[in-house]
């Protein structure tokens, strides 16, 4: 049996966001919905999934060459809101305004690290806070919360990180960072 890990690409969170994330989200306490821990929220820019551990190498190889072509950028938050789909949505986010910067970064690693050609898709950055829970009805009439004042976002770097499941909630570890426009 080839050995697998669970990996994904994600910019992590500064300080200031994580606290005011967390105490924004508490609007949303309800027993259906579970909280994502504070040390696991981050900006998900592309998953990867199970792959064999023998490719982490190329991973990061692929990961170096990508970073330094992007420039930092600032990502202004929208809202909190149930999504992905606002009429059967299956958790709360953070969605940021579009980002031409954002979107151009996570095409260019969709592209380099699908097996398949990937789909046209809108990549719409976000921080899931909470899950729905999988039993029972989820609640209704959830909403939509947009910040008194501007929020923002700067994204200076990725990193490559390894999931492992467990319970109540996945280990998320950074492997290894990588620097935008340093090159």
């Amino acid at each position: 049996m080839t050995d697998t890990i669970r990996l994904f690409v994600a910019a992590a969170l500064p300080p200031d966001l994580k606290a005011y994330l967390g105490q924004a989200r508490q609007a949303y306490a309800h027993p259906q919905i579970r909280p994502v821990p504070g040390q696991n929220l981050h900006l998900t820019l592309f998953f990867l999934g199970n792959v064999p551990a023998a490719e982490v190498p190329s991973i990061r190889q692929t990961l170096a060459q990508v970073a330094p072509r992007h420039q930092p950028f600032t990502l202004t938050l929208e809202q909190l809101e149930p999504g992905p789909k606002p009429r059967a949505p299956r958790l709360i986010w953070a969605r940021f305004s579009q980002n031409e910067a954002f979107s151009r970064l996570s095409q260019e690693l969709t592209q380099a690290l699908s097996e398949a050609p990937p789909k046209q898709e809108k990549f719409i950055p976000h921080v899931t806070l909470c899950r729905f829970q999988k039993a029972g009805r989820p609640p209704q009439h959830l909403p939509q919360i947009a910040p008194t004042e501007t929020i923002l976002y700067p994204v200076h770097s990725f990193a490559l990180w390894q999931s492992e499941l467990a319970s109540p909630h996945p280990r998320y570890t950074v492997m290894e960072e990588f620097s935008l426009g340093v090159g």
